[in-house]
């Protein structure tokens, strides 16, 4: 399994009948993902005064973040991914490694240590942002495909994003504050390269345009305007 990723993730949200006309278009350039249908689940780390996500929020030249993933609810055995995520100048660096949620817990606490390239890039991310600790959860179901004629191109389409800033666990159930609207879904097409003809037409045929979108930073927002509400 790759654990390292260098790409542009655009995003685009879409209308249910844009999404319903764009995947029919695709349809016969595409296959699904080995698991195509399944709930990602994530914990978002930031410190105590949310420095991270004020500051991604500003849309700086270069930004960061880490999550621990799962896919589903977690017990200690399950496998989960910490991941840390840069982007700069709108490319995509991606590191992460696998463990099961028991030890990915010990570790960000700093009751455990590990060694390795990626760990160096983990270890100084949480020496610089002292305090850092859980801050939100995120969760919603995913649909993938990878392009037949060049599988690290793919397209995904979330729907249902919940986000909870309490009981901040991959543990517990998925639930949560909805974020999209209904019958709304977040597409993301990642690649290293240009996108083919199909696919740039594809997207200009169902007026489908890129938006800035970051799920955590939505949250972040919603999270606001209701301390503000109550």
């Amino acid at each position: 399994m790759n654990n390292t990723f260098k790409r542009k993730e655009i995003k685009y949200l879409l209308t249910s009948d844009q999404r319903k006309s764009f995947e029919k278009a695709i349809i016969q350039y595409i296959q699904k993902d080995q698991y195509s249908n399944y709930t990602i689940c994530n914990i978002y780390f930031d410190t105590p005064d949310a420095r991270l996500i004020r500051r991604s929020i500003e849309k700086p030249v270069y930004k960061e973040k880490m999550r621990i993933r799962s896919y589903g609810p977690a017990d200690d055995n399950t496998k989960v991914f910490i991941e840390l995520k840069k982007k700069f100048q709108g490319i995509v660096y991606k590191r992460r490694i696998a463990m099961p949620m028991a030890e990915a817990l010990a570790y960000i606490s700093g009751k455990s240590s590990r060694s390795g390239q990626v760990e160096e890039e983990i270890n100084y991310f949480m020496k610089m942002y002292e305090g850092i600790c859980p801050a939100m959860y995120i969760a919603y179901d995913r649909k993938a495909y990878f392009v037949t004629e060049d599988p690290e191109l793919r397209i995904t389409f979330d729907d249902n994003i919940l986000w909870r800033d309490e009981d901040v666990s991959l543990s517990s159930d998925v639930y949560g504050y909805p974020i999209l609207i209904s019958g709304q879904s977040l597409m993301e097409i990642k690649c290293a390269g240009a996108m083919p003809l199909w696919l740039v037409r594809a997207l200009a045929d169902n007026r489908i345009y890129e938006s800035s979108f970051s799920k955590y930073g939505v949250a972040y927002e919603r999270k606001l305007a209701l301390k503000l509400a109550n």
